[in-house]
């Protein structure tokens, strides 16, 4: 089955879930199902019993189908939390990712001095490649390897996003 990218906005959801074998699998198999697309997943433990995870997709779509993933989410048994960070209000993003560059002479300088003005920090080295370490918004990111591109990008490796509502309230 082909899954097809859903027409619509993006939202980022973020689910808070009892950290136990084959939630991940449900959730991904959620999404499989009924045919939406998964444009980015992060997950990680973030309790000191180590019992609750939290699970960050980033999707598209209309908002009859972000209300139905919602929904859908909230009835998973070890699902305590769904929250959309599009619709909730202001929010943080961030995404890690290691960019590898190959080049020389003015490419090699033009590299470093973008990386520069993005605050990208080079993380290695040789004398015919860079691999560079950047933090930010998604669309950071990709304008950075768009830019990458024409001076000898050859691999990107990237997190996933993380997100995080502003102010002083918690999940």
């Amino acid at each position: 089955m082909k899954i097809q990218r859903q027409a619509g906005e993006r939202h980022v959801l973020t689910i808070l879930v009892d950290n136990e074998a084959g939630i991940l699998a449900k959730i991904a198999g959620l999404f499989t199902a009924r045919g939406y697309n998964i444009d980015s997943l992060t997950v990680a433990d973030i309790s000191d019993n180590h019992a609750i995870s939290r699970i960050t997709i980033v999707t598209n779509g209309p908002p009859s189908v972000i209300d139905q993933i919602h929904a859908q989410l909230e009835r998973l048994v070890p699902v305590h939390k769904v929250i959309d960070l599009s619709e909730a209000g202001p929010h943080v993003e961030r995404e890690l990712a290691l960019i590898k560059v190959s080049g020389k002479g003015d490419n090699r300088v033009e590299a470093l001095r973008l990386a520069d003005v993005f605050r990208a920090k080079v993380v290695d080295t040789t004398t015919a490649s860079f691999i560079f370490e950047l933090t930010g918004p998604p669309d950071k990111i990709d304008s950075f390897i768009a830019l990458m591109r024409e001076l000898g990008l050859v691999e990107v490796g990237r997190t996933g996003v993380v997100g995080m509502l502003r102010g002083p309230e918690g999940l």
